[in-house]
């Protein structure tokens, strides 16, 4: 069945009626997102839920306003949560190498951090004094008076059994030096070779005994020197511990209730204890120079607090925008010192996703999977549920510098992925792990019903990001536009578009256009204007593309007959801009035994759907002309002038009918484009981008003049995707142009050609000059023909007698 479009079956206008305000500031703001009960109920259920696994990846097209939403309705969950943990990195005083983590209430990171600032200058400033104290020096030196007498002693011994012996000790520069005394006289090496031999031999008996004597003492020198720096140590270590406990004490108070600083503290004391030489003076240099290195000294008394939670109320919500590896995990960074890189527990930092532990880490989906290893480790944390901070490089055993094997932290989290549709089935169709640490997937749509509840609260929308932008507010007339402009970009008028970025971008370019006139509030007017800018901005290559058309470089007839041409409809997309191109069609068919071809499949220029379209008409010609016998036919379709890929199925009735055009030797009129794609029944079945397509086609009638004969056919189901522009509508209305709906191929063949098509009668014959008639007329023809040439050929192939000729 065909039909003839009225004007008001072309565009929904906006019933104003259901719109009860003056301005946009009378109505209440929409806190809820429109349409979208299907994706907050399941982000409502991924975020309530605490098992392991159900994390959310929440997917829509863009634009749609997914993470501003997320963001949103996690803030206000998060904010009625208790607030999480404060996390810190300690040294490990048994091992350097693994630093300890503490976890801690929130705000006690940081006071811990002070606290041992505080006690780390108390160290130095006490210390130094207490050895400075008068009671310091005087059991110091009582115990260096000791050493010393214990010295001398040793040596008075000594030189007074040598001196009974008549020997002589005397102290040089290079040692000590034994010689006999007579007479109270030192002998010299020559008088001493005077002495009578048995006198001689006698002295050096007695000085070879002073001189083990001596000896002894001397190696047991060392010994007393090591019992001298023992109690010396002694003496610090009890002085040390003295000031130590005396300093530390109000800090082990403070946090006695805290196990694991407790056991911190008494570590560090003790280690204080022991080093006591690292918080004294260096005498050797300068006091600037002593001050800059003592203070890398202390690392291991600081506190690094990674995560500080102290101004967060609630649970933590992180929006990580560049989720590289470093990012998301953590890191351990470096320092040069002399040409080789150090490191410490001091120097180890967050990623996004201990910051957010406790709470929600929100995350762009194309971003971690476009870093290098981001996903991998997001994977890694999720299923361990544990970070292990450690460079990529010592991860991926590229780095040989020694580094840190910081204590992995315990990770409680729920991690929200925003992205595209295709990405999420990609990931869940490719990667294993995917469905098992994001169970919960909440589908944003993109269109919802037109009804009146759903244009009042579209209204309320509208208000909403009105206020939001700081944009002049809207009249009724101007709400109602958007509403009406809303349907056209979802390509229904029976549904509005729910892409709030289009909506805000369109807010804003109205707002500015009613500024440029001096208007206090946004009327109907500045949206029109907007629109039309926002079209002319882009319209470019359209109107190229039009001007060619009009000047016959490109061949596209809006007037009179012709057999096996016919205009078809197409959409061209340039950036997120489309606009419609009417394209010719033409087809040839003879006797062979080929088929169809299409020679955009032949050229590599056809797509895969616009090939099953070609197959399809080609069957649905086959069992309508010839089902009982082989169809004797070499046809070819040509989009002419085309130079690019031809996708789709939209003009596969087109096709089918310049074929019948071919075949019949029947005129078709070039006032008329065609939309439409078929299936194995001839039915016309709905195809895309419709006002697109009848728009572009009007533009090149308009330009050359509409003569009241030209107009578009298109399916009747595209009926209710209707939202024609104005100057569309006024010529239907002024019967210029003419839009007609049909429901099967034999309904588009009928108005292209202004013939009847034909039913068969009782005996299986059309009547005359019906198209079908003249159809199935030229396949008689073609099977003739083929009989009267496979009988030539039998001949020549054999001899008169029978026998087969070679």
């Amino acid at each position: 069945m065909k039909d003839t479009l009225t004007p008001s079956a072309l565009y929904q206008h906006c019933d104003l009626t259901q719109l009860v305000f003056e301005t946009t500031d009378d109505l209440k703001p929409l806190n809820v997102p429109l349409g979208q009960q299907r994706a907050l109920e399941a982000i409502e259920f991924g975020i309530d839920i605490e098992h392991e696994g159900y994390n959310l990846f929440v997917f829509g097209g863009s634009g749609l306003g997914k993470h501003q939403l997320v963001q949103q309705i996690v803030a206000e969950r998060a904010a009625s949560e208790a607030t999480r943990s404060d996390w810190c990195y300690i040294n490990n005083f048994d091992d350097a190498q693994k630093p300890k983590v503490l976890q801690l209430p929130v705000g006690m990171g940081q006071k811990f951090r002070k606290d041992m600032e505080a006690l780390t200058e108390d160290l130095l400033t006490s210390l130094p004094s207490s050895f400075q104290s008068e009671e310091y020096r005087n059991r110091r030196q009582e115990i260096e008076g000791d050493f010393q007498e214990r010295q001398e002693q040793a040596f008075k011994q000594l030189d007074k059994d040598a001196e009974e012996r008549g020997i002589a000790i005397k102290r040089t520069p290079t040692g000590y030096t034994l010689g006999p005394v007579i007479d109270g006289q030192l002998f010299g090496p020559e008088e001493f070779k005077k002495l009578p031999t048995e006198e001689q031999e006698r002295l050096e008996k007695l000085i070879a005994d002073i001189q083990i004597e001596l000896q002894d003492i001397i190696r047991d020198m060392p010994l007393l020197q090591r019992e001298h720096h023992q109690r010396i140590k002694a003496l610090n270590q009890e002085i040390t511990q003295h000031t130590v406990e005396q300093l530390i004490a109000w800090i082990e108070n403070a946090y006695r209730d805290n196990t694991e600083i407790s056991n911190y503290l008494a570590a560090a004391k003790k280690h204080a204890i022991e080093n006591v030489d690292f918080f004294l003076p260096n005498p050797t240099t300068p006091d600037v120079e002593d001050a800059g290195n003592r203070v890398a000294e202390f690392h291991e008394y600081r506190v690094n607090v990674i995560v500080d939670n102290t101004d967060t109320v609630g649970a933590p919500v992180i929006y990580e925008d560049n989720p590289t590896y470093q990012n998301l995990i953590g890191r351990v960074e470096y320092v040069s010192q002399m040409g080789t890189l150090l490191t410490d527990f001091t120097l180890i930092k967050s990623g996004a996703l201990l910051r957010a532990n406790g709470g929600y880490l929100i995350l762009d989906a194309e971003k971690v999977l476009t870093h290098a290893f981001a996903w991998e480790g997001l994977k890694r944390v999720l299923k361990a549920q544990q970070i292990k901070i450690e460079s990529l490089e010592e991860m991926l055993s590229l780095a040989s510098t020694l580094s840190l094997e910081p204590e992995s932290i315990p990770i409680n989290i729920k991690v929200i992925l925003t992205g595209e549709p295709t990405l999420y089935y990609l990931l869940k169709e490719y990667d294993r792990e995917f469905s098992q640490l994001f169970k919960v997937a909440a589908d944003f749509s993109q269109v919802t019903d037109r009804n009146t509840d759903s244009v009042r609260l579209y209204a309320r929308l509208i208000a909403a990001l009105q206020r939001r932008n700081a944009t002049r507010a809207l009249d009724r007339e101007s709400v109602g536009r958007i509403i009406e402009h809303a349907s056209r970009a979802a390509d229904d008028r029976e549904k509005l578009s729910l892409h709030v970025e289009s909506l805000t971008d369109l807010l804003h370019e109205a707002d500015y256009w009613a500024g440029k006139s001096k208007r206090g509030i946004i009327r109907l007017e500045d949206v029109e204007k907007s629109i039309e800018k926002r079209r002319y901005r882009q319209d470019k290559y359209r109107e190229l593309m039009q001007e060619q058309i009009v000047r016959d470089i490109k061949f596209i007839d809006t007037d009179g007959e012709t057999i096996a041409q016919v205009n078809a409809l197409s959409v061209m997309q340039v950036g997120d801009y489309s606009f419609g191109q009417p394209s010719r069609i033409t087809a040839t068919a003879r006797l062979g035994q080929s088929g169809v071809v299409d020679i955009e499949r032949e050229v590599k220029l056809g797509g895969h759907l616009h090939s099953k379209g070609v197959m399809i008409l080609s069957s649905y010609l086959a069992s309508c002309f010839a089902p009982d016998q082989p169809l004797p036919l070499s046809a070819s379709l040509v989009f002419e002038q085309s130079y690019g890929m031809v996708d789709g199925d939209s003009a596969s009735a087109a096709e089918l009918c310049v074929l019948l055009s071919a075949l019949g030797h029947i005129p078709l009129k070039q006032s008329l484009a065609v939309t439409g794609s078929i299936n194995q029944r001839g039915e016309i079945q709905a195809i895309g981008g419709v006002n697109e397509k009848i728009e572009g086609f009007f533009d090149i009638c308009h330009a050359r003049g509409l003569n009241g004969q030209q107009g578009v056919i298109i399916p009747t189901a595209n009926k209710v995707h209707l939202m024609l522009n104005k100057d569309v509508r006024q010529a239907v209305t002024e019967h210029r142009f003419s839009i007609y709906t049909a429901d099967h191929v034999n309904d588009v063949i009928e108005l292209l050609t202004g013939q009847s098509i034909g039913v068969a009668e009782p005996t299986g014959d059309f009547p005359e000059n019906s198209i079908n008639r003249r159809v199935c007329d030229r396949i008689n023809q073609l099977q003739t023909l083929h009989q009267q040439y496979g009988n030539h050929t039998d001949d020549k192939k054999s001899g008169t007698d029978g026998t087969q000729a070679i």
